[in-house]
């Protein structure tokens, strides 16, 4: 897939805007939110922390990534969404299917997702080659 290529657009956005607020924690913070739970995703959160340390990010030392988890049920992530946002994350990304929870919660912090659709039929996005500001697509 162009897995690796999302993995590393997610990684590489980690370090986009951390210096965007004065007020914000020098370890840059990701919020990766995800509509399955953490053993149906174990193999993308494994990809993930690769394309992160290619990029020079290892968790724990120099990045904090909080989880969240809405385990099938896609009624919690609006409220997962929220969460990251009030934690004050500095890149939102998003795996199966939870763009639009992550979309309404934000319109200031940058999100990472990947689609098989459209994402401006899906209403995601304004422009493919221009999403208009926040967001970073993948699409395969």
């Amino acid at each position: 897939m162009r897995r690796r290529e999302f993995i590393t657009l997610a990684g590489s956005a980690v370090a986009w805007p951390g210096t965007m607020n004065a007020q914000r924690p020098s370890t840059p913070i990701v919020g990766f939110m995800s509509s399955r739970s953490t053993e149906d995703t174990a193999h993308l959160v494994a990809a993930f922390h690769q394309g992160l340390r290619e990029l020079g990010f290892i968790e724990g030392q120099n990045v904090t990534i909080e989880y969240r988890w809405a385990r099938g049920d896609y009624s919690r992530l609006p409220a997962l969404a929220a969460d990251l946002v009030a934690r004050r994350v500095n890149v939102l990304v998003v795996v199966g299917g939870n763009a639009r929870a992550a979309k309404a919660a934000t319109s200031a912090i940058p999100i990472v997702f990947a689609t098989g659709g459209d994402p401006v039929e899906e209403g995601l996005v304004e422009s493919f080659s221009r999403p208009a500001g926040t967001q970073l697509v993948i699409r395969y």
